[in-house]
């Protein structure tokens, strides 16, 4: 009985970690020439290994299967700690200071929207959907 708990739990785990948010960790024109290839945006997650929120957000929200089905279709990933290069540099040109910092981005290097600070996995979305809505709109707008 033991036996297959253990092998349930590693295949609930398994299917656990391919289910969150896909995070790149290459440069930054890496993950936009993955973006232009892939017909997606680009999202960068600015945290610190040190950061409370942040280690929230990875706990309790990129791990989320639902959040990773709704980041994948959309973006290409970046994950950047705000202590080294580039999230310190992507830190200084887009934030206030304060992380976790989410950014937006298109394919020309645009910046769409942002998102500062932890919170829920539906909140997040919702966030993330704000911005997409709004990206739309200028579309929209700039095809008349």
């Amino acid at each position: 009985m033991k036996k297959w708990l253990l092998i349930l739990a590693v295949l609930f785990a398994a299917g656990t970690a391919q289910a969150q948010v896909k995070f790149e960790t290459g440069s930054t024109d890496n993950v936009r020439e993955m973006a232009i290839k892939q017909g997606k945006l680009v999202f960068i997650d600015l945290y610190a290994s040190w950061c409370p929120p942040c280690r929230m957000m990875s706990r309790h929200v990129f791990s989320r299967k639902d959040v990773g089905e709704f980041m994948d279709e959309r973006f290409v990933a970046a994950k950047y700690d705000t202590d080294k290069e580039p999230g310190k540099t992507l830190l200084s040109r887009y934030g206030e200071g304060a992380i976790p910092l989410y950014l937006v981005f298109d394919t020309n290097g645009e910046l769409l929207g942002r998102m500062q600070g932890a919170s829920s996995a539906e909140e997040f979305m919702a966030g993330v959907r704000k911005i997409l809505k709004a990206q739309n709109g200028i579309k929209k707008n700039s095809g008349n």
